[in-house]
């Protein structure tokens, strides 16, 4: 049985997968950066852990058959279907302070205070906020170990792009259906994404 939930231009979803169920993201117009973090919903203070994760994947770019780590070195999701390839890992969340001290706009929200409501129907808040993945997204690298100008680049994301996740264990997912326009992440034109949690019963 699968649910499907669609999640609008700037909202966000946050819910628990249970273990063996999976989680898949669409991106249904394209384009569109769709901020992640995880825990473990039964205990939450264990949770998403980029350096396990990037040190086991051994590249900064997440795509099929990488794991998703906790700091206590469990997996949370392994990824068992991507369309797009290469999700951006060490960009992070933009927020309403990021966006005026990157771009000298104030009082734009963002992720970071998406992930805040999504956080606190659980009971977390601000200190359990972790650097997260951004699906459908590109932070390039170059040789010289430089970012862009812009950090982030626009998505090669096409119409349907999906990933797919599967829970390792009982895992809370919390999600940001990005409303950033000051950076090329959406092209300027944020919108909406689909999420199907598919039970394995």
């Amino acid at each position: 049985m699968t649910d499907s939930i669609i999640v609008e231009p700037g909202s966000h979803w946050a819910g628990v997968v249970a273990k063996g169920d999976t989680l898949t993201i669409v991106d249904l117009k394209g384009a569109q950066g769709v901020d992640f973090l995880c825990y473990n919903a039964d205990q939450p203070e264990e949770r998403y852990h980029a350096p396990n994760t990037l040190k086991a994947a051994l590249t900064l770019k997440l795509t099929t058959g990488h794991t998703l780590y906790s700091d206590d070195a469990r997996s949370i999701f392994t990824i068992t279907e991507d369309t797009f390839g290469g999700h951006d890992t060490i960009g992070g969340c933009c927020s309403e302070v990021s966006n005026e001290m990157l771009y000298g706009v104030k009082g734009a929200s963002g992720c970071r205070e998406n992930f805040l409501k999504g956080l606190e129907s659980f009971g977390l808040s601000r200190r359990d906020i972790v650097p997260n993945i951004n699906f459908f997204c590109d932070v390039p690298v170059d040789n010289d170990r430089a970012l862009s100008d812009t950090v982030f680049v626009p998505s090669k994301a096409q119409a349907g792009a999906l990933v797919t996740l599967e829970a390792k264990m009982n895992a809370l997912a919390v999600i940001s259906n990005c409303p950033q326009v000051n950076n090329p992440c959406n092209h300027g034109n944020p919108t909406e994404i689909e999420i199907r949690i598919t039970t394995s019963i």
